[in-house]
């Protein structure tokens, strides 16, 4: 047999490699398409290795710009604006937390439920024919002040200091209803209305037919405080007889509105020692007396000047057209506008004394 010559072998084995390297791609384009394929059908399997690096002849492949990043919410074209380098446009502010919606709504709420408020008490005032609504009193104090021996107060050992002006400092005056003769129902639906504080101070005689009206009161918080059984001179009856004035009263009123009271006036602002010594064996705390004495047409002054001031009591009465020609709210609409117009706020007088 004749010898094969170079050159075929030459050939032949470049023919054996070519043969292998089709046989490798073609096994190595099939395990790659079966990676592309489990990889869009199912979960990822273990990281694939790493691909062989490209050859040196081989021409590397340019990789593309990544695209900005554009926040979600941003307006329309905020992309386009980030491909040319201009500045990004504000985000939207981002939705408040549960918590403090609830604060901002209920700071609304609070907010119309003031502006409705002042809305109601002008529609109040305009009803009962007030000039404007009230002023509204401080607030209540959280003790009742020690009073000492100044202007308007007299202090003695043993007794109920007596009180013809409060020692305050706030722009408020107190507002004390006598006698209890008028029971009139509209004039204590206004009060209650209008949010007027009062202290009422009652004889027996006059309201024991009808001690429901002065529960009432009691209950829309007016005080009802003791002005004697029978609303005599206390100055001309003996101590025993004016014991009896003061401390009967007491007891009818605990029994009657079930309270007893703290504070007392006598009949016609006249008393002695033994008026202020009868009053403290009944557990009067206090005496309060007055500066003004209001009429639905006019104010009595004690003092000079004709003007209020803080603290000043204002003494009127339970009285009606028969005597006065006039009715009590005629009373409370004059007393009302008057301390008003002149600054003054109208407190209750149990409250410090």
């Amino acid at each position: 047999m004749d010898r094969p010559s170079d050159c075929q072998i030459s050939g032949g084995l470049r023919g054996a490699q070519q043969r292998r390297s089709h046989v490798r791609t073609g096994l190595l384009a099939a395990v790659c398409l079966t990676a592309v394929v489990a990889g869009c059908a199912g979960p990822a399997g273990p990281a694939a290795p790493k691909a062989a690096p490209a050859k040196a002849d081989s021409a590397p492949v340019a990789e593309a710009p990544a695209a900005p990043a554009v926040e979600a919410g941003a307006a329309p074209g905020a992309a386009e604006a980030v491909d040319r380098g201009a500045a990004r446009p504000p985000a939207a502010p981002p939705l408040l937390p549960g918590l403090a919606r609830k604060e901002e709504e209920t700071s609304s709420e609070a907010v119309a439920r003031k502006e409705a408020t002042v809305r109601s008490a002008l529609e109040t005032a305009q009803r009962w024919g007030l000039e404007q609504p009230p002023l509204k009193a401080p607030p209540r104090p959280a003790t009742r002040a020690q009073l000492t021996p100044v202007q308007g107060v007299k202090l003695a050992d043993g007794r109920p200091p007596v009180v013809y002006r409060v020692p305050t400092d706030d722009k408020v005056v107190f507002l004390t209803v006598d006698d209890g003769a008028e029971k009139d129902p509209e004039f204590s639906r206004m009060a209650e209305e209008l949010g007027i504080p009062l202290s009422a101070f009652v004889s027996d005689y006059l309201v024991r037919e009808n001690y429901g009206y002065f529960r009432g009161m009691h209950a829309q918080g007016v005080e009802i405080n003791n002005h004697t059984i029978n609303h005599r001179n206390l100055k001309v009856l003996d101590y025993e007889t004016q014991r009896q004035e003061i401390c009967s009263q007491q007891d009818q009123l605990e029994q009657q509105i079930g309270v007893r009271p703290r504070l007392f006036r006598p009949p016609y602002g006249e008393y002695n020692d033994d008026t202020l010594r009868a009053a403290a064996s009944c557990g009067v705390q206090a005496v309060p007396l007055w500066n003004e004495e209001a009429f639905p047409d006019h104010m009595e002054w004690r003092y000079d000047d004709r003007k209020l001031h803080p603290g000043d009591i204002i003494l009127t009465h339970f009285r009606g057209t028969d005597i006065w020609k006039a009715s009590m709210p005629d009373l409370l609409r004059k007393v009302v506008n008057d301390v008003t117009a002149a600054g003054f706020s109208l407190g209750r007088l149990d409250d410090y004394l």
